[in-house]
C-alpha cells in the first residue's frame, strides 16, 4: 500500500492528520505541495476524480479575501486556475491511498478509509 498526504506544513488540520495516521502505525509520504509545488494534472485529476467544489477551500481566508470578480462564475478551469496561483486554496490535506483519494480530516472518515 502506498500512501501519500498532501498539504502543507504549518496546518492544524494537516497535523492532526498526520498524528491519526502515525497513532495507527500507517507509513506515508508527505508532499508540501507550498515546498515542492503540484503540477497542474495532479490537480486537475483530483478535481475530476472528486469535483473541484470538494477540492477548492472555500473556507479559508485566501479564496475569502479574493475580490468579488473572482469569485464570481466559478467553474472547474477557474477554479484549477486560482488554486495553482495560491495553493492553500486547495483544501487539506488531500490523502492518496493508490489512487483512492480523501479530501479534508475526520478521524472516523480515515479509519472507514484505511478498514
Amino acid at each position: 500500500m502506498t500512501v501519500t498526504l498532501y498539504g502543507i506544513k504549518n496546518c492544524d488540520t494537516m497535523r492532526k492528520a498526520q498524528d491519526w495516521l502515525i497513532a495507527h502505525e500507517i507509513a506515508y509520504d508527505f508532499h508540501d505541495y507550498k515546498k515542492s509545488a503540484l503540477d497542474s494534472a495532479k490537480l486537475e485529476g483530483w478535481c475530476r476524480a472528486l469535483g473541484w467544489e470538494v477540492v477548492i477551500n472555500r473556507a479559508g481566508q485566501t479564496f475569502r479575501k479574493l475580490d468579488d470578480a473572482q469569485k464570481q462564475d466559478l467553474d472547474e478551469v477557474k477554479a484549477i486556475e486560482l488554486m495553482l496561483g495560491n495553493l492553500s486554496m486547495i483544501k487539506r490535506p488531500v490523502l492518496d491511498k493508490d489512487g483512492k483519494l480523501l479530501v479534508g480530516f475526520k478521524p472516523e472518515l480515515y479509519a472507514e478509509f484505511f478498514a
